[in-house]
């Protein structure tokens, strides 16, 4: 194991961390502008995932810097494989990992990648990416088309009102009230920036979120927190669009 000051070291030269680890009592991200993230929204919905997740395969994806990787496999699953397309914090992760002791399996891909796994998970982790992608739904078809056999823990940054109007069946051509209704779902694009960050692209509502996910054919099991899912995999609408 590394000495105190060469851990130290380590973990600086790995850095800037978003995610704040502690390894061996030295917390990557002290400063976090959110505070001890994730850990302090982990809290919030830690008790919807079994403590115990022996016999379980777990796909994290966009793991950054492996906390929830970390945590799966603290809590016993028999196989963790965590993806992200950033070559910084599958460092950060595999370093993190190492340190612990725990075998994930980390690979640098993109979500739009994950038919490449050619295999399915019990649980899929989906946390905090959905926002950075330019084509969110094809992302949850994915998903659900190659990779979700069971469960999806699923969080989105979401903007806007909290409310959920009923969506019905069908409209009319005129009707053109519904989309000024502040709970009817909605995806605001970002064009440019926002939190200054360029890869934030599209941000949804509440109901914006929900449509998404039962479009794409997850049922909505549990709403632990307000941007935190955890859904099964159902069946899909009949009008879904099946991705290659």
């Amino acid at each position: 194991m590394n000495s105190k000051p060469d851990l130290k070291q380590t973990i600086q030269e790995l850095g800037p961390w978003f995610h704040n680890l502690r390894i061996d009592g030295i917390e990557t991200a002290p400063e976090h502008f959110l505070g001890d993230y994730p850990r302090y929204k982990w809290e919030g919905f830690r008790h919807v995932v079994p403590e115990r997740l022996d016999g379980w395969k777990v796909l994290d994806i966009g793991c950054n810097a492996g906390f929830y990787a970390l945590e799966m496999k603290r809590r016993g699953a028999d196989r963790v494989v965590a993806i992200d397309s950033d070559a910084r914090y599958l460092a950060q992760a595999e370093f993190a990992a190492g340190e612990a002791g725990l075998d994930i399996e980390f690979r640098q891909m993109t979500v739009y990648d994950v038919a490449k796994l050619g295999e399915r998970f019990d649980l899929v982790i989906f946390m905090g990416v959905l926002y950075h992608l330019r084509h969110p739904l094809l992302a949850l078809d994915l998903l659900y088309e190659h990779v979700a056999d069971d469960w999806l823990l699923f969080q989105s940054m979401q903007r806007g009102p909290d409310s959920v109007a009923e969506v019905a069946e069908n409209y009319d051509f005129e009707e053109e009230s519904l989309f000024s209704k502040p709970d009817f779902p909605a995806l605001y694009l970002i064009e440019h920036r926002y939190a200054g960050d360029p890869t934030n692209w599209f941000i949804p509502n509440r109901a914006g979120v929900e449509a998404l996910l039962r479009s794409a054919g997850f049922t909505i099991a549990e709403h632990p927190e307000r941007e935190v899912y955890l859904c099964r995999r159902g069946e899909r609408p009949v009008m879904a669009y099946s991705p290659p």
